[in-house]
């Protein structure tokens, strides 16, 4: 989908924008992979039943589905800028307050709160890109699809070392830093425009030339008013094939991420008897292989139009590498498994770029980004506990790698279908005449 307006430096009149993007991009990860690899010092100071631990792996995507929907009707009040500090906020305070834990109750309550600014931002990223940068999102997608790729395998390198020299609370809070960070040039925006607003309202009859050097979509911070979000725009994305196949994209990478990172240290020690600490590197090799596909994934979407040979490529890699674990499982040949079992993780920076194109305007890729993440974690938090139990059933890892596989081999079609050059409006129009 080619911008309608011309582009210009990505810097120019935006640097404040582009700040606020990446360090909120950057906030959303850190929140979620500082934690897990601390737990042994954390247990060493009060208990974490497997109660706890379960629902604080739960946490995330549930999270996420519940504030994915609430966020477009605090964007309709407030506007995109303003619910983002809003995000950014509650990411800060329970970053902190999660390092101030005493017991396992106030370490989930605040790790909740984390994932409720989380889900929020998770939401609100694609649209802001959009609005901000409509000339420039092939771009945009790229730098803060990597920052989040960064922010992903950064934080178990320094969480453990970070602890052992001061300690696990310093450790966890200290990511609060970027979203604390995060916060400043929002609120620097919405400041410098209300001040603009409120000298433009204070000149009614005097008619102010055009000042060339400010783009006119970069004042608009307050609520959307063009097409706001409402149940009305969720039941059209409801009754949409593209809609639903784009939340299966991004539902299927979720899935492949967060059963990832609950059982495959167990999955590869158990099947390849390497121990624990090279599980954990091939669990970093997972993450890490998400690093390219950010560079790339954005930019073959925007340029080429790559979305279909992209997911295939992807699906396929995913179900070559858990096929390799099951069939020749090994110490050596798991470095290759793991590595192709890691490309899956292209599937999350093409469905962020497609929430962004499959939709013509920010206020409708506020409606879309809720529902295809919404729906996506929604299928995202059943899968972790499905695989627990199939193997609790079974007490091996073949049933749950073949649902794994199920689900990759059953998304092919849906990424087909997500592959469509149209917008959402395109499709309604299709269908049902004027959106």
């Amino acid at each position: 989908m080619t911008a309608d307006v011309s582009a210009r430096p990505l810097w120019r009149g935006r640097a404040l924008a582009v700040l606020g993007i990446l360090l909120c991009a950057f906030s959303l990860r850190s929140a979620v992979a500082s934690l897990s690899p601390l737990i042994d010092h954390i247990a060493a100071d009060f208990t974490l039943s497997s109660t706890v631990l379960g629902l604080i792996g739960t946490a995330p995507p549930v999270c996420f589905a519940l504030f994915g929907l609430a966020t477009p009707l605090l964007e309709r009040r407030l506007g995109l800028e303003r619910v983002t500090v809003i995000a950014l906020t509650a990411i800060a305070a329970g970053l902190v307050l999660r390092g101030f834990s005493v017991d396992a109750v106030t370490l989930l309550l605040a790790t909740a709160l984390i994932f409720a600014g989380v889900g929020m931002g998770n939401i609100l990223l694609p649209p802001l890109v959009k609005k901000h940068f409509p000339d420039r999102l092939g771009v945009m997608m790229t730098l803060y699809t990597t920052s989040m790729s960064l922010s992903t395998f950064l934080p178990p390198l320094v969480a453990v070392p970070v602890a052992d020299a001061a300690s696990w609370r310093l450790s966890l809070g200290m990511w609060g830093v970027f979203a604390i960070a995060g916060v400043i040039p929002w609120i620097i925006m919405l400041v410098r425009d209300r001040t603009a607003a409120a000298t433009a309202s204070a000149l009614p009859v005097m008619r102010q030339p055009a000042d060339p050097e400010i783009d006119p979509a970069t004042l608009s911070t307050g609520p959307i008013a063009v097409a706001p979000t409402s149940s009305r725009i969720f039941g059209r994305l409801a009754r949409l094939p593209l809609a639903w196949a784009l939340a299966i994209v991004f539902g299927t990478s979720s899935t492949m991420a967060y059963v990832s990172f609950a059982w495959l240290p167990s999955i590869v020690t158990d099947l390849t008897g390497v121990s624990a600490a090279t599980a954990g590197l091939l669990l970093s090799l997972f993450a890490f292989m998400g690093l390219p596909s950010s560079l790339l994934v954005p930019v073959l979407v925007v340029r080429f139009q790559a979305t279909r040979p992209l997911f295939l490529v992807s699906a396929v890699s995913g179900i070559v590498g858990i096929v390799g674990l099951l069939l020749w499982p090994g110490p050596v040949l798991v470095w290759l498994w793991i590595t192709l079992f890691g490309i899956v993780g292209a599937m999350f920076p093409l469905a962020l770029v497609l929430i962004s194109i499959r939709a013509r305007t920010p206020e409708s890729a506020v409606a879309l980004s809720s529902f295809v993440q919404s729906a996506g974690y929604v299928m995202a938090a059943a899968f972790p506990f499905a695989v627990g139990i199939l193997h609790d059933a079974t007490d091996a890892w073949t049933a749950p790698l073949l649902v794994i596989i199920a689900v990759l081999v059953l998304s092919i079609p849906f990424g087909i279908v997500a592959g469509r050059r149209r917008t959402v409006e395109d499709e309604w129009e299709l269908r049902h005449g004027r959106w």
